[in-house]
Formats: structure tokens, sequence, C-alpha cells
């Protein structure tokens, strides 16, 4: 196993598993001492580095496109500070870190890990309920529902109608942008209803960022709604099964139809859809819509039919 401890946190790595727990030093950004311990599996790695400098390095990890909600949504634009899978390594500890590279880069050879997007979240996202507090409101998601809460730097316009709640299926998309010189920054929760042309600073399903220091925590808001919603790069079969309704309710049928007896002879093109129903099944469990019963019990229901 390899492990490197710094005042920034600790990364640990078994062969399978990249574990990093943020360090208690003050200088830790509150975005990554929020965020927690993170659980990141091999597959979800594009890669990794070691950037070494005059008084102190930096120890990074690139993730594959589509594996974390938290990068979805920032897209980039995470600062240094806030970036979880950024490490800064003291001077005596190069060797350490070096290592580290070594091992994580030999179990990407060796598991065939390729660095290309992926149609699926491998990350869970920041764990629920969460609250943040920041620029002009208080935004707190449970999973299902998003409540908007407005404080004294809010525009009246925009605070008279008091607090917003929408519903997660309601959500089509979600924007993040950090602050820039003398551009604030924004959450925006995107609907139909909705016009996009609201500046953030009016519209009553956005957060506005004035650039203060806890402004990056909106993304984790912003990042648990996305685990939630269908995948980007997602097939068209999964994101129509991911908007159903009546998804448990499906996933039940599937084991109701299964043949108790046995598989039967399948045509070639039952045997593909039913490898596509496997694949969607595993997507929706992912994204925390099937539980991890009504997964095993549909995937069973499939293979028993394959």
């Amino acid at each position: 196993m390899a492990e490197i401890i710094q005042k920034d946190g600790t990364w640990t790595f078994d062969g399978d598993t990249v574990r990093i727990v943020p360090g208690t030093d003050k200088g830790v950004s509150p975005l990554r001492r929020a965020l927690g311990e993170i659980a990141l599996p091999l597959g979800a790695l594009a890669g990794v580095s070691f950037e070494a400098g005059r008084r102190s390095g930096r120890l990074r990890l690139r993730l594959r496109e589509g594996a974390d909600p938290l990068l979805q949504i920032t897209g980039g634009r995470l600062g240094d500070s806030s970036d979880p899978y950024l490490l800064t390594v003291d001077k005596d500890r190069v060797g350490v870190a070096e290592y580290f590279v070594d091992e994580v880069r030999n179990a990407l050879l060796l598991d065939q890990v390729g660095p290309g997007p992926v149609d699926r979240y491998l990350l869970p996202g920041p764990a629920l309920p969460i609250t943040v507090s920041a620029g002009d409101a208080s935004v707190t998601f449970d999973g299902e529902r998003i409540r908007l809460e407005w404080n004294w730097k809010t525009e009246e316009s925009k605070s008279s109608g008091g607090p917003r709640t929408l519903a997660l299926s309601e959500v089509e998309a979600v924007e993040w942008l950090p602050s820039a010189g003398l551009e604030n920054g924004y959450l925006r929760f995107l609907t139909s209803r909705a016009p996009v042309s609201t500046p953030p600073k009016y519209d009553p399903q956005a957060v506005e960022l004035y650039g203060f220091r806890k402004d990056p925590l909106m993304a984790l808001v912003g990042a648990a709604v996305v685990a939630r919603l269908p995948h980007p790069r997602a097939t068209a079969d999964a994101l129509t099964a991911a908007q159903d309704p009546d998804l448990t309710k499906a996933a039940t049928r599937a084991t109701d139809t299964a043949d108790p007896a046995g598989p039967a002879a399948a045509s070639d093109d039952d045997h593909d859809a039913l490898l596509r129903r496997l694949r969607e099944l595993g997507e929706l469990h992912q994204a925390g819509i099937l539980t991890a019963e009504e997964f095993s019990t549909a995937k069973q229901a499939v293979l028993k039919r394959l």
C-alpha cells in the first residue's frame, strides 16, 4: 500500500482505491473539509502526476471525464486550494510522492484502465442532506427537494416571493460559475419554466456569489443535485428509464416477467436488448435511483433471461 501524509491531507492507495482524507490544518479549504473523505475507485482515474517545485511539489490526480459530479459541474473552474484531487507535498516527501505515482500508474496499466470519458458517475457526490450558506442565499437539498432561502443581501424583487422550493424532477440542469474579477459568480437551477436570461441577482432559482471564501461550497450543492440527474453521456434508453416516475414498478415488472424455468432461446436482438437493460440498471443504481435490493432483484431477473 502507498501512503502520503501532509498538512493538506492524507492519500492512500491499496491497489483498487485511492482514499483521500482532508487535513486538519487551518489552511485547508472549506470545500475540502465539507466534502470529507473520498473513496476514488481506480476505474475513475485517467492519470496521476507529481509536479516538483522549488520549495514544495504538487501531487495531482486526473479523473476521467464524467466520473465525478463535482468536476462535472465545476468544469475545471475550481481553484487549486479547493481541488480535492490536488495535494501539496513538502520537499522532504518528494520520494514518497513519486512512489505513490508509480504505484497508481502501474495499477492503471495492469487493470488496463483507459483515460477516456465514462457514461455514468463513478463517485456518488456529496453526502445528503446538505445545506450551504453563501452569497445571497442558503440552499438545502435532501435528495428530493431543493430549498433556497434568502438573506439580507438578496435583491428585494428576488426575496419578496419568499423561499423557493424546487422538486428534483423539475430540474433539467445545474450551472455553477465562480466569481472572477469584478464579475460575481452564481449557482443556478435550470427548469423549463425559468427564463435563462434573468441575471442571477434577480433569478429566484439562482444564488449570487460575491467571491468570498465559502463560495465554492455552493458547488457541493450543485454536485449533489447533478449526481441525481441523468448523466450527460448516458444513452437515450438510460435517460428515458431514469426519468420514469414508475421506475421501481418497472424493476418489479422485470422480475415478474422473468422465466422461472430458466433461460429460453433468444434472438440476437433480444440478447442485445437484455445487455442494454443490464447497463441501464447499473447506471440507475449508481445514480441512487434504484436501491441495492431493487438493483439485485432486477439484475437477477435479466440474467435469467440471458
